[in-house]
């Protein structure tokens, strides 16, 4: 449980020198989320769909929020739709929450006009949690931050989840994938159609 919240800290503390894009962040939350609802047998996977449970509320009010979003009726949503529903801005959520609750704090030069500065997080039992995670290249964090861009490859000898983890985490290289060809095309369209206008 957790991964979620890991997964924002360890990328919020990466800060500038690795910057994590909001967009592949938003989806590696959004599977990270799916992972713990698993592990808490809230929900489980029948093929790509999407199966809720019964499950006992949860104390962190950004997976019950997300619990709601679930589709509890057939027909399921699959694993992809519950990335790109739940994933949309949800980077921007996971950070309000956590300037609510005290666990971020913005540098100095945030001051400065038109800069995008992310906070950075502030010691605490969450961070400490977090870091030991990426510390210890715990494999469900590892993959999903290499998987959004804030880390590497994990290493070959790192243990394999079961089936339904890696299921999500498959889907999220994918939609990540998908997201980056998507910036790609629309740059193509963009550049062509600026020389268009340059021509005219």
């Amino acid at each position: 449980m957790g991964t979620a919240r890991d997964l924002m800290i360890a990328a919020l503390d990466l800060g500038s020198s690795r910057p994590v894009p909001q967009g592949e962040l938003s989806l590696g939350l959004a599977g990270a989320e799916m992972i713990d609802f698993l592990a808490a047998e809230a929900v489980a996977l029948d093929g790509d769909l999407v199966v809720p449970r019964l499950a006992p509320p949860f104390e962190d009010p950004l997976l019950e929020q997300a619990a709601t979003a679930l589709v509890r009726d057939k027909p399921y949503m699959s694993v992809d739709d519950w990335l790109w529903r739940r994933g949309r801005g949800l980077a921007g959520e996971y950070l309000t929450v956590f300037e609510e609750e005290g666990l971020v704090s913005l540098p100095r030069s945030a001051w400065i006009p038109r800069r995008r500065v992310w906070p950075a997080p502030v010691e605490s039992p969450a961070r400490q949690r977090a870091r030991h995670r990426w510390a210890t290249d715990e494999p469900l964090l590892a993959t999903l931050a290499a998987a959004v861009g804030a880390r590497d490859e994990v290493p070959d000898d790192l243990p394999a989840p079961g089936d339904e983890p890696q299921a999500v985490l498959t889907a999220v290289v994918g939609a990540v994938t998908e997201l980056d060809a998507v910036r790609r095309r629309r740059a193509v369209e963009d550049a062509a159609f600026a020389n268009i206008w340059r021509g005219a």
